[in-house]
């Protein structure tokens, strides 16, 4: 579904991502994990296109997405979920996730959508800015799933949410990805999480990747090791 060859990216002088590979196989989840300023959301920003790369390629479903802007890549297939969640404050609910619906040909909110994340039933009607950051992390999920992506990328989708709230998101995800067929790539810190929803695991150290592991072979103690480091 995607694949990425040799990416790298620079900040100025600095290379920051160096000769990034890996694919990601239809309705598989890859998690992309390391500490702070490893190169984790430097790879997602690379791969739905917010940053420019120098070399590399990425593709998705065949399709070479290499050098195009961010536009075309969620038109290609691609949903983003940024860190920071960046929903609209002033918006509503409702409204929030009609914006994900620009290129619908019908603009109502999917029955899905709310039978997985019920609390935005509850609360349509409000204004994202009033919601909880577990409730606007859902948010930003749903507004990224109405685009019908084949690849959902996912930035530090746990940062600020409290335990019970993140649970809940692995369900809901573990559940999206089984109805709807999409893939996953997200970028994580916590452990729990990324167990609960990856088939991979992929460690990223100073903008290169330095372990991988299936989830049938995965240490807990070892990917824990690179974590805390």
């Amino acid at each position: 579904m995607l694949q990425v060859n040799q990416l790298n990216v620079y900040y100025g002088e600095s290379h920051v991502l160096r000769n990034a590979s890996f694919s990601v196989a239809k309705g598989e989840t890859v998690a992309i994990m390391g500490r702070n300023g490893m190169g984790k959301s430097t790879l997602l920003k690379a791969l739905i296109g917010i940053l420019p790369t120098r070399g590399g390629s990425v593709s998705l479903g065949g399709r070479e997405l290499t050098g195009t802007p961010t536009y075309t890549r969620v038109a290609a297939g691609m949903g983003f979920v940024p860190q920071g969640r960046m929903i609209f404050p002033y918006l509503t609910v409702e409204e929030n996730i009609l914006t994900g619906m620009e290129k619908a040909a019908e603009k109502t909110v999917p029955a899905y959508i709310y039978e997985v994340f019920p609390v935005l039933l509850e609360m349509k009607h409000r204004r994202g800015g009033n919601l909880s950051g577990g409730q606007q992390q859902q948010l930003a999920i749903a507004r990224a799933l109405v685009s019908n992506p084949g690849v959902l990328v996912l930035d530090e989708p746990t940062e600020g949410i409290q335990p019970s709230i993140i649970k809940d998101i692995a369900r809901a995800l573990n559940t999206l990805k089984a109805e709807r067929g999409f893939s996953l790539v997200v970028s994580e810190q916590v452990l729990s999480f990324a167990m609960a929803v990856a088939d991979r695991f992929l460690i990223i150290e100073k903008g290169e990747f330095v372990h991988e592991a299936a989830r049938a072979d995965a240490d807990e103690g070892v990917i824990h090791g690179y974590l805390t480091i």
